[in-house]
């Protein structure tokens, strides 16, 4: 083992999974003084849902037990009040004001790049901060890659990171497939090699509708096609989003919702998705973030619209109060309150929320 490294501190946030897990293991081989970091989220106390996966008891002593055969130590740091403002009471104010959030890009802005980064600097005098995120860093020119993984290539969550602080993050696994990372993980012994990867927001529990109806006074209404005919009932507006065919309840389909009348609070729903409005070939955005500085406009790249999506070529325009992004071709399904990220081949060059 080499001891390069070994006057250089890192914390690596370890939620008890097997990526965090080897992003520690990597970096300890590689001789870093390596100090695991569990963050402790907020979860619905006493609720059905039980504990946040991603803080839950079970996920900390797992992570305990690869800090243990890793011999290096772990600390846990409660960052639930903050979490609860930024993230979840975000996430309900977007969806009840009909929007569709993207509580992982907010999670990454506020709590994982921002608060533990600072933490990581201040409490245990760490020179980087690591993730289990399968991204890449360009070190050279300070510059967010994607992972080299391109089924689970994360970088589509990270487009609010700072170019300032891109020197101070590592993301060991970005280099890597998942598979390779299992292999490591079961090479080394740990005890995560085969864990499942979540799927599922963290913090919702076993259903993201159900998050929902506990948390939003939500009101039954008409399901309408686009002729006005009143075809059912829907259970409220905020439990659905353009494009979706599934839970609507309706015979003689398949149907797609293609839009809200929020007045009336009624839920349009179509047969004929190519001739409504699900698919568009552009969309304004707002809160955006150029990771290496704001480039000259217009501006030709690609974007995606939605993580695992194909990047689609596209001319991003200045207008008032934000971005206009005319894409080469239609996309379905464009939704107020995700996420579009700009990419220049494997770089990040930013991203900001659809409205």
């Amino acid at each position: 083992m080499t001891n390069k490294h070994s006057k250089i501190k890192v914390v690596v946030a370890m939620s008890g999974g097997v990526d965090s897990a080897v992003a520690a293991a990597l970096l300890k081989k590689e001789g870093y003084d390596v100090v695991g970091v569990f963050m402790q989220f907020w979860f619905p106390k006493g609720e059905i849902y039980g504990e946040n996966r991603c803080c839950s008891l079970e996920s900390f002593n797992e992570a305990k037990k690869v800090a243990d055969t890793l011999d290096i130590p772990l600390h846990k740091l409660n960052v639930g009040k903050s979490f609860k403002e930024k993230v979840v009471d975000e996430f309900l104010k977007l969806y009840r004001s009909g929007k569709t959030p993207n509580p992982c890009v907010t999670c990454n802005k506020f709590i994982k790049f921002d608060l533990l980064l600072k933490h990581a600097r201040t409490i245990w005098g760490a020179d980087y901060l690591a993730t289990g995120h399968y991204a890449r860093l360009q070190k050279t020119k300070p510059s967010l890659l994607r992972g080299k993984d391109k089924n689970k290539d994360q970088s589509y969550f990270l487009y609010n990171l700072k170019k300032k602080d891109l020197p101070h993050l590592l993301f060991p696994v970005g280099g890597y497939t998942k598979s390779e990372i299992r292999q490591v993980a079961k090479k080394l012994k740990l005890s995560v090699h085969s864990k499942s990867d979540s799927q599922e927001i963290c913090f919702v529990g076993n259903s993201h509708y159900d998050f929902l109806k506990k948390y939003l006074k939500l009101k039954g209404g008409n399901i309408i096609d686009e002729r006005g005919n009143i075809l059912g009932e829907h259970s409220g507006l905020p439990l659905y989003t353009i494009g979706q065919r599934t839970g609507l309840g309706l015979a003689g389909g398949p149907w797609y919702v293609c839009g809200f009348n929020r007045r009336k609070n009624e839920l349009t729903v179509t047969r004929d998705q190519a001739k409504s409005d699900i698919f568009s070939n552009e969309l304004k955005c707002v809160s955006v973030n150029w990771i290496g500085g704001k480039p000259k406009l217009p501006l030709k790249c690609q974007a995606q619209i939605r993580y695992r999506t194909k990047p689609v070529n596209c001319n991003v325009f200045n207008v008032s109060g934000g971005l206009k992004v005319v894409f080469s071709s239609k996309q379905r399904a464009i939704m107020p309150g995700q996420s579009i990220v700009f990419y220049r081949g494997q770089e990040v060059l930013g991203g900001g929320v659809i409205v």
